[in-house]
């Protein structure tokens, strides 16, 4: 059996969101932790999570073009590269590299690329990309511990980390004007000898356009904005049998490495409400102590009660300050490390309903855990939906570091 859309995410929290807005959209989805070894059937839709956005180039590559190449053999009639709505990945890649490896293994010659989630407060507007209402170099994308974003210029940014392709630009006065209108724009900028170009787009009916225009592209590149306008174009319509999961069982728990805005404020806000909360410390880390097996003690005794929070997430300032005496990458492993064990612990010991908050956090966790398929479940928060792996029977929502509103934490479990 084929699969209808076959889409490559360069990191967990990333798929899990891209996923969200498939099957709010009606399709049934299933997200792979890595690419698989085994064909799958019963879905619409295959989400390969990789955790490729800071992997060295090469790596990132190597991961991506595997994980097309599964993708073509479940016959997937397009392939969708799931990037970060706020683009980002390290300052020599990974989306322009992984973006031009793709269109090669494709035999494509144009892709459209929006990182445009309305919803979710992303824009894209004369090809600069908004947070909110701020550009996203004046965001707290700037000061990013690991993939500092200092230019909003996508076409800019996009054009620095390609070899040879040229990249174009779709206006937003071409994308108001309809389907046929973005067409007409795609076959000058192809005429031109353009292969990837940046499209504007401020609201969801924009991405729906967007995605009519180019349902016959063999790559598209895009945050999971764009999902949202895919369905419709196979048939598909909004349907509650597509997002029913099993009922949730078990304790609650939450392990938090993101040091983004959003969840610094989530964290603060679970704590101020009197919720049960214990901090890693990454200098103490460096030092030798235990804390996972420290976080775990604490965290025993309180386990099928209200839920626990571990979290490393700290300040710009803080972390900073941290990165200055250990080194960001010894930094970000001891940290990753160390949540990883906090979360394969809290899972041995009965906890069944799992947030975890970051990107690079997800990824480790999930990696920890054993867990290689999650069924994609209700929404919680734009982007943000729960999940179900069938072993060990656990529900997980893995939120990317920007997403969800302050009192995101507190209201996760009551979504189950």
């Amino acid at each position: 059996m084929s699969v209808l859309l076959g889409c490559i995410a360069d990191d967990f929290t990333g798929a899990t969101d891209l996923a969200n807005n498939l099957v709010r959209a009606g399709m049934r989805v299933l997200q792979t932790i890595g690419v698989p070894v085994a064909p799958v059937a019963g879905v619409d839709a295959v989400v390969v999570a990789l955790k490729s956005r800071t992997a060295p180039v090469a790596e990132a590559v190597a991961q991506s073009l595997s994980a097309a190449r599964w993708l073509r053999v479940q016959c997937a009639k397009q392939i969708y590269f799931k990037v970060c709505s706020t683009f980002d990945s390290t300052a020599q890649g990974n989306i322009g590299p992984v973006a031009e490896a793709l269109m090669a293994e494709l035999k494509g010659d144009f892709a459209i690329v929006t990182p445009a989630f309305p919803e979710n407060g992303r824009t894209v507007f004369k090809g600069h990309l908004f947070v909110g209402d701020m550009l996203l170099s004046d965001s707290p994308m700037r000061s990013h511990p690991l993939t500092p974003m200092t230019d909003a210029n996508l076409v800019r940014v996009l054009q620095a980390q390609l070899r040879s392709a040229r990249v174009g630009l779709i206006e937003h006065r071409t994308v108001a004007r309809g389907a046929a209108a973005v067409r007409e724009r795609i076959a000058a900028l192809r005429a031109e000898g353009i292969a990837f170009a940046i499209a504007d787009a401020v609201a969801d009916d924009d991405l729906r356009t967007l995605a009519s225009a180019t349902g016959d592209l063999a790559l598209v590149v895009a945050g999971s904005g764009l999902a949202i306008g895919i369905p419709a174009l196979h048939g598909l319509a909004p349907s509650a049998e597509a997002e029913r999961l099993p009922d949730a069982t078990g304790s609650r728990a939450i392990v938090s490495g993101s040091c983004s805005a959003a969840t610094n404020a989530q964290v603060a806000a679970f704590i101020a409400a009197g919720g049960n909360a214990f901090a890693v410390d990454p200098l103490r880390l460096a030092a030798g102590q235990d804390m996972a097996a420290d976080a775990l003690a604490w965290a025993a005794p309180l386990l099928g009660l209200e839920p626990v929070l571990v979290y490393a997430t700290a300040e710009p300032a803080a972390v900073r300050a941290v990165q200055a005496k250990l080194g960001a990458e010894r930094a970000g492993a001891l940290v990753e490390d160390a949540l990883a064990r906090v979360a394969a612990g809290l899972v041995a010991a009965g906890v069944r309903q799992l947030v975890v908050a970051g990107g690079e956090t997800s990824g480790a966790c999930v990696q920890a855990l054993g867990i290689t398929q999650l069924r994609i479940g209700p929404q919680i928060d734009p982007g943000v939906p729960w999940c179900h792996a069938a072993a060990p029977g656990l529900h997980l929502a893995l939120k990317s570091g920007n997403f969800g509103g302050t009192d995101f934490f507190m209201r996760a479990f009551a979504a189950l």
